[in-house]
């Protein structure tokens, strides 16, 4: 149960209660090299990471009597979204999702299957563009809206640190040596990642970000050159930030597929490249690589599935 303004309690759909508790899933290497494992984040209800900090954001928001006297507003790429939006759809609150207009058309479909107003903005300004779009709504119309905000948003790596990190450190036991993550928001790295530099402060954090502000990785973020830094991102929490190109990130995302099984979306791949150069170089390390959506909501880019 979530506490409720009145004094009262919330009570929670048995689906929110779903969220988290991802398996870590080996991904087999040749011999002689280190142990790779994928944190299987695309196995939530929502299918991605995004369900933990959605979660931890209503939660907030109910404790704090924003909803349901409001409606939940903010900007998304759309996993995050998509989130908000089934975790409302379970508990009767309204969500308005800022949606850039390059979103995967299976994200905006899963938006309005789920009953959020989706207002589109220009593809061409990205998540910028939507994060603008939202904050004018939510100062036009204050009454009207609870601004989320997700890129500043304690609550987001909140939810990481509290859930996240711990599932990892019980799942390796202890082991992982290095923690990657692709960085859009940076909530699940600053989350997750400070969670395991405290148990473990010889543990290498990897964050990973597309090679220029033009790519395909939607939900990424090219902290260099991106005109406003998301309120939540410590540089000093990476040890290392990687930056991957989109055509090796579709490249490995192919590759999980046909030789692991794993179908897994563009942004993983971008991490997994970053990890399987960790463990190419270290036969020591033990890597987990959060493994942040399902590739199923890119599928209507077969070009990019159809590589070698």
């Amino acid at each position: 149960m979530t506490a409720a303004p009145s004094g009262g309690t919330f009570q929670e759909p048995e689906l929110w209660r779903t969220v988290g508790n991802t398996p870590l899933l080996p991904v087999q290497l040749g011999s002689g090299k280190g142990r790779l494992y994928l944190k299987a984040e695309w196995l939530n209800p929502g299918g991605s990471v995004k369900d933990r900090a959605a979660r931890a954001i209503l939660r907030d928001a109910l404790c704090r009597g924003e909803l349901p006297g409001k409606r939940l507003l903010d900007a998304s790429s759309g996993n995050t979204g998509i989130a908000y939006a089934m975790l409302a759809a379970a508990s009767d609150l309204q969500v308005t999702i800022c949606l850039p207009g390059n979103a995967s058309p299976e994200r905006r479909a899963l938006l309005e299957i789920y009953g959020a107003e989706v207002v589109l903005t220009d593809r061409l300004e990205g998540t910028e563009g939507a994060t603008e779009q939202a904050r004018e709504l939510a100062t036009e119309f204050p009454d009207r809206y609870f601004y989320a905000d997700q890129y500043s948003n304690p609550a987001n790596p909140r939810a990481h640190r509290e859930t996240t990190g711990p599932e990892i450190w019980a799942q390796t036991e202890g082991r992982v040596t290095h923690f990657v993550a692709a960085m859009g928001t940076t909530g699940t790295m600053m989350g997750t990642g400070g969670f395991l530099k405290e148990k473990k402060p010889g543990v290498r954090l990897i964050g990973v970000q597309p090679d220029s502000p033009l790519h395909g990785l939607e939900g990424l973020k090219h902290l260099a050159t991106t005109p406003h830094l998301p309120a939540l991102y410590d540089p000093s929490v990476p040890d290392l930030v990687v930056e991957v190109p989109t055509e090796t990130a579709d490249r490995t995302a192919r590759g999980l597929a046909r030789d692991t099984g794993y179908l897994v979306g563009w942004s993983a791949g971008a991490a997994g490249a970053a990890a399987l150069d960790i463990v190419r170089e270290d036969p020591e390390a033990c890597v987990v690589v959060i493994g942040c959506d399902t590739g199923s909501r890119y599928l209507s880019d077969p070009h990019r599935w159809a590589g070698p």
